[in-house]
């Protein structure tokens, strides 16, 4: 008897042996630029799954219980915020029952804590649309943006996951480096697009087009996330013969009539942006989000 379960007590230690050392830190990003920055810092110390893909509109999610089974099982919960996701990502997080993971716990991240938010309204009024308490939410449009976020990031990490800290750190170092050398080579390569003229479909590009000088004649969306009508767009299409634009700006998600429906009359290009990690094939990660945006910029100015 005392034989058998010595045997049985070697096996149990041989098998906890074989596993790894620590388990990977499961992290439910709740958009892909943030999926793509928490795996650019953790590296192998993370498993991390996105909520939602590019061609989806963040604002408007279904909280399935596939997702919800996702936030259950992790350690952290990598969000936009600014209200981007206040249409599902609470429900989420309530139907998890994780505590770990909740509003105000180590376990819960918002990138747009991490940076000052432009276009914060004066007044809240639903009849306005879609409108962000905070301030606009689409922040990943600006690098410098994603540099201040993986800052705050890595310290969220080190802090839920202190013992692969250093790793963190070192990886955001890495990471820094080159996100530093590579703004300053979009900010050489985009330099023709300061002061260009443009509308845009959806009030998505304020931070890119700060960065980059764009001048945003206005959305053509009447209010914030509802779709303008025809006669919308025929004032707007007068407006350009006043003041004319280059182009028009559509993220990849939404859809194209509006945009097309005014640069076909207006004779200028729409231009299809990214948005986000995945929005075309060539923005399979972070750098080539950029790469993509601009080329695809640079392009419409021809």
């Amino acid at each position: 008897m005392l034989s058998k379960l010595i045997l049985r007590l070697a096996a149990l230690l041989f098998a906890l042996a074989a596993l790894p050392a620590s388990a990977a830190l499961n992290v439910l990003a709740t958009v892909p630029e943030w999926a793509a920055l928490a795996r650019e810092i953790g590296a192998d110390k993370v498993n991390v799954i996105a909520a939602t893909n590019a061609l989806q509109d963040p604002h408007r999610i279904d909280a399935k219980p596939s997702l919800i089974a996702r936030a259950r099982s992790s350690q952290l919960v990598v969000a936009n915020g600014a209200e981007l996701e206040i249409g599902w990502l609470p429900m989420v997080l309530r139907e998890s029952g994780n505590a770990a993971i909740q509003p105000g716990q180590p376990g819960y991240f918002e990138a747009a804590s991490a940076v000052r938010l432009r276009e914060v309204p004066t007044r809240l009024d639903r009849a306005d649309g879609d409108v962000h308490a905070g301030g606009n939410p689409h922040i990943q449009t600006d690098p410098r943006n994603i540099l201040t976020v993986a800052q705050a990031l890595a310290a969220r990490l080190a802090l839920v996951d202190p013992a692969n800290a250093e790793a963190y750190k070192a990886n955001l170092a890495r990471f820094s480096d080159r996100w530093k050398t590579a703004m300053a080579r979009w900010e050489l390569v985009a330099a023709p697009l300061r002061g260009v003229p443009v509308w845009v479909q959806h009030r998505s590009f304020p931070y890119m087009s700060d960065w980059l000088g764009l001048k945003e004649l206005g959305a053509l969306e009447p209010k914030a996330g509802v779709e303008p009508g025809s006669a919308h767009l025929a004032g707007i299409l007068e407006r350009q013969k006043v003041t004319p634009a280059r182009m028009i700006l559509r993220p990849a998600y939404t859809r194209a009539s509006a945009s097309e429906w005014l640069g076909e009359r207006a004779h200028i290009p729409v231009v299809v942006l990214p948005f986000t990690v995945g929005g075309s094939p060539e923005a399979g990660d972070l750098f080539g989000l950029f790469d993509e945006t601009i080329r695809r910029l640079l392009a419409g100015l021809k």
